[in-house]
């Protein structure tokens, strides 16, 4: 979390509109991620990413519409979620590698 955002986070009115969020997503559909429809949501993650110059304007911090209530593994593939924004640290980790050869076996890293 950056620095610039740890008092809007601990604020009570995103802390209410989270939960607001949250079981608004439960009575549609049990609170699965919106992104994958697999596994349960985890995160409520704000589509327009929060920038200093938006987060106060509760029409982007604060408005379900700008929400998405994701499982971990959807959350940490959105961009700048990933190993502290290290875009290359990330790349160099998504692959497959066969057991018997120690090869690379599947490119993940443009899915």
């Amino acid at each position: 979390m950056q620095e610039w955002a740890k008092t809007f986070y601990r604020s009570k009115a995103w802390q209410s509109c989270r939960e607001s969020y949250i079981q608004e997503r439960m009575h549609i559909d049990g609170g699965i991620c919106e992104v994958c429809k697999r596994e349960q949501g985890y995160i409520v993650h704000h589509i327009e990413a929060l920038t200093k110059e938006n987060i106060s304007n509760p029409l982007i911090s604060l408005n379900h519409e700008n929400l998405r209530y994701e499982c971990k593994e959807c959350h940490d593939r959105e961009k700048g979620h990933y190993m502290d924004g290290k875009e290359s640290q990330r790349k160099s980790l998504l692959c497959i590698f066969d057991r018997e050869t120690g090869q690379p076996i599947k490119d993940l890293r443009n899915v």
